[in-house]
């Protein structure tokens, strides 16, 4: 029996439902993942703070075997999360006065304009966790529900070992946190990342997810767009899709959810299909052509029928 297997049944017997995983992770992801009260050592390698935009999956060589399942997804959001700039374009209305000329005379009128304005937030999650008195690992990540964790780590994986370089911008979030956020968002208290409605803490059910490969903010936009159509075409077998589509388009939630289940609207392909068949087709153009004469007849019907004046002034001609 290895020196782990011995250290794993130790702890089993400590604790009575701490379970060996083999699920591994990268010492990068691992670095990324670690907060000031959670840091990783080893014996042989020193590890050092990384910057988060230069993780690259495909030059770590390394692995470490992780005891516990759960701490490795934890850690691995939770270095999506930090590897990825907090910065959103939002629409900002503002007032000018102009001046217009109406019926020859001079006015002066407010105009409200939109403009659209980037919006750097990643100050949001640290004030909502100091809000509450957790750390922001404990707030951002240990607030979604549990086994959509398991399901969004799997997806965020796929992503990963696709080349999309996924990241994460806002996982859960209470009612003050979706009280200050901006943009398209739900009532605060009903919202699917964790509003009090929805069950609070620990109940949160979604994120919003993109793409931090590239350069530019123009070029990681086009790749989160490619994140977003992998992520439609693969639902199915990732367990988590986009209930807005590009409405909201990083929103991801699972498809065995309610959120998704009211907002995604399936491609309605068996009417399509009939509608494709000759059949089908005749049959339609029959009950279009019958319903028009009827209209037809009843307008024929109206214009014969004499009037109520008509009607009175035969009968006294009489």
């Amino acid at each position: 029996m290895g020196l782990v297997q011995v250290l794993c049944c130790s702890l089993c017997g400590s604790f009575g439902m701490l379970f060996f995983a083999g699920t591994s992770i990268s010492q990068a992801d691992m670095a990324a993942g670690s907060t000031s009260t959670n840091s990783v050592e080893t014996n042989s390698v020193e590890t050092n703070s990384v910057e988060t935009n230069s993780i690259d999956m495909g030059d770590i060589d390394s692995v470490d075997e992780c005891i516990v399942a759960q701490i490795c997804i934890d850690r691995y959001l939770w270095s999506l999360y930090e590897r990825t700039r907090k910065i959103d374009t939002i629409k900002v209305p503002e007032q000018t006065k102009v001046t217009t000329k109406r019926n020859g005379k001079t006015k002066i009128v407010t105009k409200t304009v939109t403009k659209l304005v980037d919006e750097e937030f990643t100050w949001k999650d640290p004030n909502a966790a100091k809000r509450v008195g957790m750390s922001p690992i404990d707030y951002v990540i240990g607030g979604m529900d549990l086994a959509f964790r398991g399901t969004l780590y799997r997806a965020l994986r796929a992503l990963d070992d696709a080349g999309l370089m996924p990241g994460i911008t806002s996982a859960f979030r209470d009612d003050y946190r979706q009280i200050i956020a901006s943009g398209l968002k739900a009532q605060s208290d009903r919202s699917f990342h964790g509003g009090s409605f929805r069950g609070g803490y620990g109940h949160g059910l979604a994120a919003d997810s993109v793409s931090v490969k590239g350069a530019t903010r123009a070029e990681r936009w086009g790749s989160s767009e490619q994140l977003w159509k992998w992520v439609d075409t693969h639902e199915k077998e990732l367990g988590i899709g986009r209930p807005y589509l590009d409405r909201d388009a990083p929103h991801v939630a699972p498809i065995n959810g309610r959120e998704y289940a009211a907002h995604h609207v399936e491609p309605k392909t068996a009417q399509l299909a009939q509608l494709k068949d000759p059949q089908q087709l005749k049959t339609k153009k029959r009950q279009q052509l019958a319903l028009q004469n009827d209209i037809s007849l009843s307008k024929r019907a109206r214009v014969a029928r004499p009037s109520k004046t008509q009607s009175r002034s035969q009968s006294h001609a009489t």
